[in-house]
């Protein structure tokens, strides 16, 4: 295993147990929480078959944090409102259409 495949791995056990803290202590956001499951999955795809460089994957990750964060800090005071549920599912779309992007440009991961 390389090292690029190494930090793609620990950054998405470590957004991972953000939102599993996150669910335990807070309301509930299935529909938010499946879409991070599924847009990781893409990412992992993605550097599996060497559609997403280095540079490509950690600033998708990043991105990927950033809404796990707002979905903390929302969840925090109990309650997630109709408003941060939205701004949450503009951000994924964002991240959605970036992926794509980033998947499909010409960019790819230098062979081993």
């Amino acid at each position: 295993m390389n090292k690029f495949t190494t930090l793609a791995t620990g950054i998405t056990l470590a957004i991972a147990s953000i939102g599993a803290f996150a669910q335990a202590a807070a309301p509930a956001t299935p529909r938010v929480d499946q879409r991070e499951a599924n847009q990781q999955a893409r990412i992992d795809a993605g550097v599996a078959s060497g559609q997403l460089n280095a540079r490509e994957t950690n600033r998708l990750d990043k991105q990927q944090g950033r809404i796990a964060a707002v979905e903390a800090k929302d969840k925090a005071d109990g309650t997630v409102t109709a408003k941060e549920r939205r701004q949450l599912h503009r951000m994924q779309n964002r991240a959605s259409k970036n992926i794509h992007a980033q998947k499909h440009d010409a960019q790819v991961a230098p062979k081993p």
